[in-house]
């Protein structure tokens, strides 16, 4: 029931984004603006101070940008109904005005290309509350199971500017990275991302905790947990040498959390082996109990899956395999590698997250039970894919495609894994991808083209296929006596995808019909392709 529970909220959100129409408050968040691209963020500074009682937040950002070229206008985003009160810089109170969920901010004078300058901003107000964290998220006011608060943020899609000020556009993270000072009782225990840098008592029963994160990251990914927590850590020897992971849990968990977080070093190596290095080794890996199911905060993964394995309790792939494992632990620490390490610059090309992430289960399953168990997990998947609407969305609006760049996505890379035929070619790509684009923020095509270049296979009319449109090609069949003859329909115009037989014959079907050579009286398509396959007989000829 829960799963049907999960998919009903992920197609009503997909239906929802998709027919909203577009407002120019889209389009201040999705694209990149004059007030936008003549800066770029060097570095966040963030400190917080949230009040329980009242739901509400106060605090304070130094962010440090660069001038890429002149410019005199700045686009700051900071949603409703939260308020900037100052803003600071350059030996100067700027003027601001505000257009809903975008500030701009006025210098008296242009400021010159290449200025590397830092401005104080104040803020303060009552965030959004997430109602159904993390699909419909913002900030958690809530209490664990002793009655305790029990804090903190979800906002993928939604945006960093639902509780600070930032720039919230995908293709700009801090180079530097980022600072996070929470600022709670000390009755409360507030983790960060990255290594805690500093534990200070600001008055009576009043500690700030300072998080800091060495590397690149997304605004989205920058989270305050705030709640009883306690700690343990252990060093996984990865391929970089030895990695520091630790674990914060709330403390009537810990017993179970210590048992259920046994499964991290084999991820680890699993993830290791296929997309290289884990890509954040100065900021280290984490693990926190979280008031919701799970996020990908890089170098601080939001745990929330109740210490059980599967998704909740469940199977997606309704096969057996996805209950032997923990579905957030496997998940969200698969985006540190796609998500986090490569980040798409528009938030339609999403796909390049949830694709290559949904395909790490598949590849985990692999690692601990066989080729054949990870082949029936993914395929065990596909019944999960509604083909509603495309998987890319609409570039410049802050829209994403179809919630089918999961189990399609994860499936259509099975099926290029097919095309490429040899593993160890594919696991360079998927290396490759992490090295090549190393905490960078991409494009689709970007993407598209390695894949391309790498395998040697022209795949354009594969991705334009999956990517693209809703419709999954049918591989019609027909005999003739002893003759079998077949063909692509329900496909792009030139789509020639080769495809694999059980046989071991490997065929390439086009739109018109072709003969199968030799001499066989079965048709039968290897079931890791994902494909439609139909027989066509006399009758409907």
């Amino acid at each position: 029931m829960r799963l049907l529970l999960v998919l009903i909220v992920v197609l009503f959100y997909t239906q929802a984004t998709a027919q909203r129409q577009i407002t120019r408050q889209d389009t201040l968040r999705g694209s990149l603006t004059p007030e936008r691209t003549w800066w770029d963020v060097l570095h966040y500074a963030i400190t917080v101070t949230p009040d329980y009682p009242t739901k509400t937040i106060r605090g304070n950002v130094v962010l440090k940008v660069k001038a890429l070229t002149t410019g005199q206008r700045m686009q700051l985003d900071l949603q409703e109904p939260m308020q900037l009160d100052d803003a600071f810089g350059l030996s100067q109170s700027i003027k601001f005005t505000r257009e809903g969920n975008v500030y701009f901010l006025n210098f008296d004078q242009p400021v010159e290309k290449g200025l590397e300058f830092s401005i104080d901003l104040t803020f303060s107000g009552k965030p959004r509350e997430a109602i159904r964290p993390p699909w419909d998220g913002g900030w958690i006011w809530a209490k664990d199971a002793k009655g305790r608060p029990w804090m903190s943020v979800a906002c993928q899609g939604l945006g960093a500017s639902v509780w600070f000020p930032c720039k919230d556009h995908q293709s700009d993270e801090p180079d530097q990275g980022a600072l996070l000072t929470i600022v709670v009782p000390d009755t409360l225990v507030a983790v960060g991302n990255g290594k805690l840098r500093g534990l200070n008592r600001l008055a009576a029963h009043v500690k700030a905790y300072t998080w800091e994160v060495k590397n690149p990251i997304n605004s989205y990914n920058i989270i305050p947990y705030i709640g009883k927590y306690v700690h343990w850590e252990e060093s996984f020897s990865g391929e970089l040498g030895e990695l520091t992971c630790d674990y914060w849990v709330l403390d009537y968990e810990l017993e179970k959390a210590k048992a259920q977080f046994q499964q991290v070093p084999a991820m680890l190596k699993c993830f290791e082996h296929w997309f290289g290095p884990y890509p954040f080794y100065e900021d280290g890996f984490k693990l926190v109990q979280s008031p919701h199911l799970g996020m990908e905060h890089q170098s601080a993964v939001a745990y929330g899956n109740g210490f059980n394995n599967g998704y909740l309790g469940r199977d997606l792939s309704q096969t057996g395999w996805g209950l032997k494992w923990d579905f957030i632990i496997v998940h969200e620490s698969g985006h540190e590698w796609f998500g986090n390490n490569i980040t798409t610059k528009d938030i339609a090309d999403m796909w390049v997250h949830e694709s290559f992430t949904n395909y790490s289960e598949t590849l985990f399953t692999t690692c601990e039970y066989g080729m054949e168990a990870g082949n029936d997990y993914v395929i065990g998947t596909r019944a999960n894919i509604r083909n509603d609407i495309p998987i890319i969305g609409k570039y410049g609006v802050n829209r994403g495609g179809s919630g089918d760049m999961y189990y399609k996505g994860g499936n259509m890379l099975h099926t290029i894994r097919q095309l490429i035929g040899n593993d160890e070619k594919f696991r360079s790509i998927l290396r490759g991808l992490n090295k090549t684009f190393y905490h960078q923020t991409v494009t689709t095509q970007q993407i598209e083209n390695y894949i391309i270049e790498q395998s040697g296979i022209n795949l354009t009319k594969v991705f334009d296929q999956y990517l693209r449109t809703t419709l999954i090609p049918v591989l019609e069949y027909r005999m003739e006596g002893k003759k079998i003859f077949y063909r692509w329909t329900n496909c792009v115009a030139g789509f020639d995808m080769r495809v694999k037989l059980t046989s071991g014959t490997w065929i390439t079907p086009h739109v018109q019909w072709k003969r199968l050579k030799g001499k066989t009286r079965t048709f039968e398509p290897d079931r890791n392709f994902y494909i439609t396959v139909k027989k066509i007989t006399a009758n409907n000829f």
